[in-house]
């Protein structure tokens, strides 16, 4: 398409000499603003790619892809072991564990907060990765019996609880006397500490074995909810409708994550969509700047385009020559601009410790943020299409200042040059 001719010529246009540095520096200024822009739309949509994936990893490994809950009265289920049963025969499902849940008042010494009771059996919470897995302090070889806890990191660090502390839980609905309701009041042992990576289940969950959460919240053979993990958490919907179909119970109803979660994960992707339109902004400014740099360009060479026409080349030769100026800028500029911007993903989290380190400030607050590291997701398909929008808009900016230059009439610039 570039002849050797129009490299030559485009090569020294680019190589500013004395008294040719303004429309240097502007270039420079424009590289700078492609690759700025470029660089900073990797690095914000990596880490919102980052915080959805690890956000909807640690909340739906707690709560997981989808439960079953009953439509009666008393929203309890009595015959859980069997409907477990089935719906763990279902393809696409790996685990249905039977759920206890109530809210209670978590109260140690002089510290108190509302907390989530979540009762069920050893096996079913082995299975819960993102507890099972993050255990820092106790085990939970001994999370059974009627006396067994399991708290968050969070919880523990704030009201100073150990392996071997009591803590005492309160809920509301408790016996009735002649006086009124009185609250339910028990203690229990903490076997376990875990860090389940999301501050708001560090500090206010809680775990009991199942029979000892039934005989609390008074549902003996009882169970509020069955919650279900899958293979493939991202394509639920198949599986919720096989275990819908599966049970053809009306007394049960089954919710998925894309139900139950739908309008917060939906607000992160908005947000992300919209940062993506803001950030893109920044390119098409530095486009812009492509657009002034050139026509400048083409004004202080309108001699020499002139001489170039009275020696023979063509005006397709002369948009060429100009074209390709742009371009160097645009391609150069997207190129540095994509080498920062994934360079500077794969180290997020050593640049932010850093940072912190060097302000002595917390960039990311766990209890803001619910996550406790900063995620950055590269997504190479996401990155392509951020290169080739660059490229497109730093193409097109280059075309009408190389057709301007093209249209030069030759004996009019010599007359007036």
């Amino acid at each position: 398409m570039f002849g050797s001719f129009e490299r030559a010529v485009a090569g020294r246009y680019l190589r500013a000499r004395k008294g040719e540095r303004f429309v240097s520096v502007i270039a420079i200024f424009s590289l700078v603003g492609i690759a700025l822009g470029v660089a900073t739309l990797i690095i914000v949509m990596a880490v919102m790619n980052g915080f959805r994936s690890d956000l909807m990893g640690r909340i739906l490994g707690l709560n997981g892809d989808l439960s079953l809950y009953s439509t009666s009265v008393t929203r309890s289920i009595t015959d859980y072991d069997a409907i477990a049963g089935e719906v763990r025969k279902v393809p696409g499902v790996v685990s249905a564990t039977p759920l206890l849940e109530g809210q209670v008042l978590l109260s140690v010494g002089n510290y108190s907060s509302g907390g989530v009771v979540h009762g069920m059996t050893k096996q079913g919470l082995m299975d819960l990765k993102e507890v099972s897995s993050s255990i820092i302090a106790g085990s939970l070889d001994n999370f059974q019996g009627d006396d067994a806890i399991a708290v968050g990191v969070t919880l523990a660090d704030r009201s100073g609880l150990m392996i071997g502390s009591k803590i005492t839980l309160v809920s509301p609905n408790g016996a009735a006397t002649a006086f009124g309701t009185v609250p339910r009041v028990r203690a229990y042992t903490v076997v376990a500490i875990f860090d389940a990576g999301v501050n708001d289940y560090n500090a206010g969950y809680v775990f009991l074995p199942l029979p000892a959460a039934q005989v609390y919240f008074q549902q003996p053979r009882a169970v509020t909810q069955i919650q279900v993990m899958t293979t493939d958490a991202e394509n639920v919907q198949p599986v919720t409708r096989a275990i819908t179909e599966t049970l053809a119970d009306p007394r049960i109803r089954v919710i998925d994550w894309t139900k139950s979660n739908n309008a917060f994960f939906g607000a992160v992707q908005v947000e992300q969509n919209v940062m993506f339109l803001i950030l893109t902004l920044i390119i098409l400014v530095a486009a812009f700047n492509v657009i002034s740099s050139l026509i400048m360009m083409v004004k202080d060479k309108t001699a020499d385009i002139a001489v170039l026409r009275t020696l023979g080349a063509t005006r397709g030769a002369i948009m060429r020559i100009f074209l390709m100026c742009g371009a160097s800028v645009g391609v150069t500029g997207t190129v540095l601009g994509t080498v920062l911007g994934v360079v500077f993903c794969e180290n997020i989290e050593r640049i932010r410790q850093l940072l912190q380190k060097m302000t002595g400030t917390n960039l990311f607050n766990p209890e803001v943020y619910y996550l406790e590291h900063l995620p950055a997701k590269l997504v190479w398909g996401q990155v392509a299409e951020i290169i080739v929008m660059a490229l497109g808009l730093s193409l097109l900016a280059t075309l009408y200042p190389s057709w301007r230059a093209a249209r030069t009439d030759p004996v009019e610039a010599l007359r007036h040059g």
